[in-house]
């Protein structure tokens, strides 16, 4: 509660007048100061009594991809059958204070305002509470109250169309040197047997010594396997401020082909801060067929000062893509993306001399956003 510019000036002018008037024993003072004293009073009463307002807020949607639009719809009715109420107000979105202007309200009406919700970077925004800012009686008097509960909009990382995959040449056995192309299954997980499961897919050696009912999770030994390796080091992307947002942009976008085409795929950060692995077909269905818990991690990934650990991909995946940003040693990652089947370099790099190269047997994609880098994947290594 405070007094606003009027209320000062009334406030002075009561005490100036008060204190005159009895000193000077001038009654017309002391009455007009009797009456701005009376009208400080009631702008007191006023605010001090419940506003009878109903507080309404609508958030659209709860997940939203990074730069897409993200707002929250914000109803007030003024539930008074005789009183119009004069009210503006701020919300709390990711820690900052935006405010909102509503028109005075007649008795019985219902105005509404849109906040919108930034989504420039990926991320929890955290969203409320509301304040509302009322005025008194001759807007002597403001006072804020807090409506509502907080709220959370999940900022996920953007999904581009990446197309799909090269070719696969798994292992035809674990262990074994010889490749397939095609045919086949590849035993990839066992999960607890579920009712509707077919009776020939259990494994029953599992089963035995679990003393419960294993079933065997298959995949296609032609499909491509997808490893990628996300840089998250902040020194990689110095002086970028989007540039390690698009680098998860670019991850998430690979991993959703992965999922388009039902190969099974895996993430992980150099720090070793994420490690997710994604069945093939995904459990559950996300955008672009992405798993939703995928997504979320991607979404709360933050960089860290992680050091590259060489011995993450001792298993030789089918296609391994390697993330990172500008200023990042490429020697490392060249070598570990020389050590897979098919490996691909992709940095998000602002000032590129050329989109597509090859260093080392290495291809290498270079461009300032998601979009470029993505493009070239399509282009030069989707098939």
């Amino acid at each position: 509660m405070r007094l606003t510019g009027r209320g000062w000036a009334v406030l002075i002018s009561t005490a100036v007048l008060l204190g005159f008037g009895l000193w000077a024993r001038y009654p017309g003072l002391v009455g007009l100061g009797a009456v701005l004293a009376a009208a400080l009073v009631c702008a007191l009463v006023t605010v001090l009594v419940p506003a009878p307002l109903r507080i309404r807020r609508r958030l659209r949607p709860p997940r939203v991809a990074r730069l897409e639009d993200c707002s929250a719809t914000v109803e007030v009715t003024n539930a008074s059958t005789w009183l119009a109420q004069s009210v503006t107000g701020h919300d709390l979105v990711g820690g900052r204070r935006t405010p909102f202007l509503l028109p005075r309200m007649t008795p019985g009406a219902t105005v509404s305002t849109d906040v919108p919700i930034p989504t420039t970077h990926r991320g929890v925004i955290d969203f409320g509470p509301l304040t509302l800012h009322r005025f008194s009686f001759l807007d002597l008097i403001e006072v804020g109250q807090e409506h509502g509960d907080r709220a959370t909009v999940l900022v996920e990382p953007r999904i581009l169309d990446a197309l799909g995959l090269p070719a696969g040449a798994r292992r035809g056995h674990i262990g074994a040197d010889e490749r397939i192309a095609h045919g086949g299954t590849d035993l990839v997980g066992l999960r607890e047997y579920v009712a509707g499961d077919d009776l020939r897919r259990l494994h029953w050696a599992t089963s035995a010594r679990r003393a419960t009912l294993m079933v065997r999770e298959d995949a296609d030994p032609s499909a491509p396997h997808l490893t990628v390796l996300l840089d998250d080091r902040a020194s990689s992307y110095a002086g970028s401020d989007d540039g390690f947002e698009e680098a998860v942009d670019v991850a998430a976008s690979l991993l959703a082909a992965a999922a388009g085409v039902e190969s099974p795929a895996r993430v992980v950060t150099i720090s070793s801060g994420l490690d997710e692995q994604l069945p093939a077909p995904a459990p559950a269905t996300g955008p672009a067929g992405l798993d939703p818990h995928v997504l979320g991690a991607l979404a709360r990934l933050e960089d860290s000062d992680g050091e590259h650990n060489a011995g993450l991909f001792a298993g030789s995946p089918d296609v391994l893509a390697v993330i990172t940003g500008p200023h990042s040693d490429l020697g490392d990652l060249l070598l570990t993306a020389s050590a897979a089947p098919s490996g691909v370099v992709l940095v998000v790099d602002p000032q590129p001399e050329a989109l597509v190269s090859a260093q080392q047997g290495v291809l290498v994609l270079r461009g300032p956003r998601a979009e470029e880098l993505v493009h070239g994947w399509r282009t030069a290594v989707a098939r």
